[in-house]
């Protein structure tokens, strides 16, 4: 297949080039980042870096440039709702008026907000924050266009992913990995006892391929099937760096999910299946950090 892969030289995206190429499939790379494994430099939300990145030929996009930040929606949600619904929604329309006839959308399990209990497909959408918000609008319109064009387009929702390359990320798992290189302490919003899913890059990186190579349109939650406290992550993360990482409390942030369980099964059903357990990932993930001794 011909693949493009947007933000294919982010943290996610690198991993999910590599998974594509390691199937020989041909990848074109759009990303705002000047690397070398980018064919086409530039933002999505200029025309003509869509139109010189979205070539005829091609078989699929993978679309994972977006703004991710849950909290600094807050800040800045019109920017956001540009980037992650406007461009989403560009995109899939090049990709319609060009024949390509796969869309795949990295999404998340904030589009579901609070639920009580396991998060299945079937949970209905009640975002909580305009990171939530335009994720959901995102698939709604890649819903529309397979409804309306046969376009397939699954729509990946993603637990917390983590995993080597996150030296540049600013969530739970670099805040965790920095302070334990730097001794430094580290924010434990409200008391601690939220539960997150955290699913390994490499594992994400393959879902993306089978979504690309003929999973149907809809949505697909992709996690561990684990839930661990965040107090729990902080023991898991003392031990895998063998550093005394300290932890300072805070109030909660609004819009923060308290509880985020997954059901893995539609993902398991289609032949995908996590691999790497929270402490295997975590020491993978301190090699980006730990010092270099002397």
């Amino acid at each position: 297949m011909r693949v493009l892969v947007t933000g294919g030289a982010g943290f996610i995206g690198r991993h999910v080039v590599e998974a594509l190429e390691a199937r020989d499939h041909r990848v074109t790379v759009v990303d705002k980042r000047d690397d070398p494994r980018v064919d086409v430099v530039g933002d999505l939300r200029e025309g003509g870096v869509r139109e010189a990145a979205l070539d005829p030929g091609l078989d699929a996009v993978v679309h994972l440039a977006a703004e991710t930040s849950v909290l600094g929606s807050m800040e800045r949600p019109a920017l956001v709702h540009e980037v992650n619904v406007t461009v989403t929604a560009a995109l899939v329309e090049l990709a319609r008026s060009r024949g390509v006839g796969a869309f795949v959308l990295a999404s998340s399990n904030a589009v579901v907000g609070q639920h009580e209990g396991t998060m299945s497909e079937d949970v209905a959408l009640a975002p909580l924050t305009p990171y939530g918000a335009t994720k959901a609008a995102a698939e709604m319109v890649l819903s529309g266009y397979a409804g309306a064009y046969g376009i397939r387009a699954p729509r990946l929702r993603l637990g917390n992913v983590y995993g080597p390359g996150m030296v540049e990320k600013d969530s739970l798992v670099p805040r965790l990995m920095r302070a334990a290189a730097d001794g430094t302490a580290v924010e434990i919003y409200g008391d601690g006892r939220q539960v997150r899913d955290l699913v390994h890059v490499a594992d994400v990186a393959h879902a993306f391929v089978l979504a690309a190579e003929g999973w149907p349109s809809g949505p697909v939650i992709i996690g561990s099937g684990v839930s661990p406290t965040v107090l729990d992550v902080f023991e898991a993360a003392r031990e895998a760096t063998g550093r005394p990482i300290e932890a300072v409390r805070v109030e909660a942030k609004p819009g923060e999910m308290r509880a985020v369980l997954l059901d893995t099964a539609l993902a398991r059903s289609r032949g995908w299946a996590p691999r790497l357990s929270l402490a295997e990932g975590l020491r993978a993930a301190w090699a980006d950090f730990a010092p270099v001794s002397s």
